[in-house]
């Protein structure tokens, strides 16, 4: 599936600037990486979503670059540590970074003292992949879809309650993207990670959640709770049978956790081309695809102008959001 296809927005958006218009150092203009091992940054401990997907990655594009690449994990504040330390880092291939949305989009949308601003501290360089979310709920509560839920959540306004996994988080602006398209009122419940989160949800103490789609989908085949819909803009191959949320009531909603790798601004265009034709086909193996499917994430294509067009969309969505709805944080 291709970013293209996922947003129709991206054929106005692709002209925009991003990333290093400014004339270029004469170092920045290399087109060729340095022949010393490359630090792949990735901004979470070992073992997570963004350091699998690095570590899944990183041997296909150490192959087509004829260079070492090395996962590096700097882990800290939700990647926001890695992301700031990447924007600072020399434009001339020695250092590029895999993030999700949370560090490049969500968190600079919410808290604008951020140290960097990606449609400027960075160089899109290529989609990697996309982790949709579910809306589960527990299973005693009377709606069996979305458009059920809706409809209870206009009948009891603030009655219901959504957990997420922390407030400013992925699964925190999924229940606020839905409350603001729905046009309802879900009380936030916000824990101190998804496991006691889906923990409370199973025990009936909370009345729905936006879980990762490879952490919730156990329980919901072992019939501890019922998802009523993907957060992806597409159905997730590793789930076919379960509807997205846009096409089951709320059209038009995506929150799905996106990764994507980025350059520094200022890297030569083509250091980001090589990049980026390392990265698409080393994506597009059919081992590399289904690890990824695995992990519960899709693999995602396009070229550096159509990802640096998704990742200001993405951008502009969490900035409206969180002038809608009041939310910040720093």
């Amino acid at each position: 599936m291709s970013l293209l296809r996922r947003r129709s927005a991206f054929a106005g958006l692709s002209t925009l600037p991003f990333a290093g218009t400014p004339l270029l150092s004469a170092r920045a203009q290399t087109a060729d990486f340095p022949d010393r091992p490359l630090r792949f940054v990735v901004g979470f401990p070992p073992g997570g979503p963004n350091d699998l997907l690095a570590r899944m990655v990183a041997p296909g594009i150490a192959e087509r670059l004829k260079r070492s690449v090395v996962v590096e994990n700097r882990a800290g504040a939700n990647g926001e540590i890695a992301a700031a330390s990447v924007a600072k880092a020399p434009p001339d291939g020695s250092v590029f970074m895999l993030a999700s949305n949370g560090s490049t989009t969500v968190a600079p949308a919410l808290n604008p003292n951020l140290s960097y601003d990606v449609r400027i501290d960075f160089a899109a360089v290529a989609p990697v992949g996309i982790n949709p979310m579910l809306l589960v709920v527990r299973n005693a509560l009377p709606a069996k879809n979305v458009a059920g839920l809706l409809a209870l959540g206009h009948e009891m306004p603030d009655k219901l309650n959504g957990a997420s996994a922390g407030a400013g988080g992925a699964t925190h602006l999924a229940l606020e993207l839905f409350k603001s398209m729905g046009k309802i009122d879900i009380v936030h419940v916000p824990y101190k990670g998804g496991g006691p989160a889906m923990a409370d949800l199973m025990a009936g103490l909370v009345d729905l959640y936006f879980g990762g789609l490879s952490t919730a989908l156990p329980h919901v085949k072992a019939g501890k709770m019922r998802a009523l819909g993907q957060t992806s803009a597409t159905r997730s191959a590793a789930a076919p049978d379960i509807p997205t949320i846009a096409e089951s009531g709320l059209p038009g909603y995506e929150a799905a956790i996106s990764y994507g790798i980025f350059l520094p601004a200022g890297a030569a265009p083509p250091l980001v081309d090589r990049l980026h034709a390392a990265v698409d086909a080393t994506i597009r193996s059919p081992e590399i695809t289904q690890k990824f499917m695995e992990l519960g994430a899709d693999p995602q294509f396009g070229t550096p102008a159509q990802f640096a067009a998704y990742v200001a969309d993405d951008y502009a969505k969490w900035a409206r959001l969180a002038k809608e709805a009041g939310l910040k944080i720093e």
